[in-house]
């Protein structure tokens, strides 16, 4: 496990190390004691699973409580992080960072960050730990396309979103 900080404060890249053989491949995505290392006093109290087709998008959702430690298990996809706490100077700030199961990285996300992706290979697969449990009347939502934001997404696409992130 190799973690690095990104453009985003409090956002980390954490590269994971996984175990290749003739039989497959075995990757560690939590461990609690190499976890400390990132000196984030962190309890994850939910594990998700989401797998989506070929540009599937998802968020961009986030709220001011919930940690989020994002991994690719299957495929790919670009993984969008943004700033929506009004009092940083980073405030809508945003890095866009690509995640797929052959370079197993992981994206530790802080609570008033919003995240979303866009699945870029036929099925994505991934999985995500939160500090808290699910609760939607907390979250917010920004738009993906958000000319406030100014997102620049690295290529073009005709997202399949639910009612909630549709333009």
């Amino acid at each position: 496990m190799h973690i690095k900080k990104t453009r985003l404060k409090g956002v980390l890249s954490i590269k994971l190390k996984p175990f290749i053989d003739h039989r497959g491949k075995y990757l560690e995505i939590f461990n609690k004691e190499l976890f400390k290392k990132t000196k984030k006093k962190i309890i994850f109290k939910q594990d998700d699973i989401v797998i989506s087709k070929k540009n599937v998008l998802r968020g961009i959702h986030g709220d001011f409580k919930t940690w989020k430690l994002i991994t690719c298990i299957q495929g790919s996809f670009l993984l969008l992080i943004v700033n929506n706490i009004k009092t940083h100077k980073e405030y809508k700030k945003w890095q866009i960072f690509k995640l797929n199961e052959n370079k197993p990285l992981q994206i530790l996300v802080p609570p008033g960050f919003g995240n979303a992706h866009i699945i870029t290979s036929q099925k994505g697969i991934f999985h995500y730990k939160q500090s808290t449990l699910y609760e939607r009347k907390s979250q917010f939502t920004i738009k993906w396309n958000s000319t406030e934001h100014n997102f620049k997404w690295p290529f073009k696409f005709k997202p399949i979103t639910s009612k909630r992130d549709k333009v």
